[in-house]
């Protein structure tokens, strides 16, 4: 943290590390400040001068933590933080520049509270940018999500309602784990009581949540990232097995994770995962591919690869 910081932005960064954890020692309040003990004890200071409840505890667990009901100061941003938040809304949500928009609705209060000349800019933004929607992303019900996470960070079973790509609808008990926003979607990292399994589902497509009072207790060390790439691409209803001469190194930074698993053999390298929609995969996954390729699995994909080299040779006979 550079040495101009004023021990005001100093303090006001000691309330968010106050607010974020139950109780913070002096040397971990420190570390995040980038500070002495004596520095931090002293921003703790500032905060209680400001009228902040700031509580402290001896003993083995003790430290400083917020008073219960502490009404805290009003959160500011710097015209750079107020820009970028902005720019991050329109880029994950581009329907927030309608007023009438959850988002845009919740967006706009922000920048009605921002200083004069920093709320002018960010609505200048607001209005000027055009963003364009990720055809590939899906917005979920924020109720859902709310009871999701809320349940994620409870760790309490629930019932969930949920519509398949058919259209079908089913009733499953899961452990949730996490709510993970990847690939312009937004997934639920759960083990499935219904599949006896790990399962990602979408949360757009959760149509109820029910929080039950049954507890879990999540696996340990779980990297829900990780573990969510490794399942978006396994599971599903059709065996997928494509093997490439190319090294591994030239043909990872194309493939995403729902694809499957990439692993090397020899000098080449084999992709091994599943879908539920061959024909997808084909024309939208593996066509994209500038890499020779053979499908060797399943006999689904293979089918839909020769139905779509069929497709193309077709469009661009050879001259007579």
């Amino acid at each position: 943290m550079s040495a101009d910081i004023s021990p005001t932005a100093r303090a006001l960064r000691a309330l968010e590390v106050l607010q974020g954890r139950p109780v913070t020692t002096a040397g971990e309040l420190a570390v995040r400040l980038g500070v002495t003990e004596r520095a931090a004890r002293r921003y703790v200071g500032i905060l209680r001068e400001a009228g902040i409840d700031v509580r402290s505890a001896r003993g083995p667990h003790g430290g400083y933590r917020l008073g219960r009901g502490t009404r805290l100061p009003p959160v500011v941003f710097t015209g750079a933080e107020a820009l970028g938040l902005v720019m991050a809304v329109l880029d994950g949500h581009p329907s927030a520049t309608d007023v009438d928009d959850l988002v845009g609705s919740a967006l706009g209060k922000v920048i009605r509270a921002l200083p004069e000349q920093v709320g002018r800019q960010a609505s200048a933004l607001r209005e000027l940018a055009s963003a364009v929607p990720n055809r590939y992303a899906a917005r979920p019900d924020p109720a859902i999500t709310s009871a999701l996470v809320e349940a994620v960070a409870a760790r309490r079973r629930v019932q969930l309602r949920y519509r398949g790509e058919s259209g079908n609808e089913w009733v499953a008990d899961v452990d949730p784990w996490a709510v993970v926003v990847r690939h312009g979607r937004w997934y639920l990292l759960c083990h499935s009581h219904r599949a006896d399994a790990v399962r990602t589902y979408r949360v757009d497509r959760v149509r109820d949540v029910t929080l039950t009072r049954q507890e879990f207790q999540p696996p340990a060390g779980l990297d829900p990232v990780a573990a969510l790439e490794e399942n978006l691409g396994s599971g599903w209803q059709f065996d997928t097995r494509v093997t490439f001469d190319t090294p591994i190194a030239e043909v990872a930074p194309w493939i995403h994770p729902p694809m499957g698993r990439l692993e090397a053999r020899g000098n080449g390298c084999v992709l091994v995962g599943s879908t539920r929609n061959p024909t997808m995969y084909a024309s939208e996954w593996l066509a994209r591919l500038p890499f020779a390729f053979r499908a060797e699995g399943g006999p689904e994909l293979r089918a839909a690869v020769r139905t779509l080299a069929a497709r193309f040779a077709a469009a661009a006979p050879a001259p007579s």
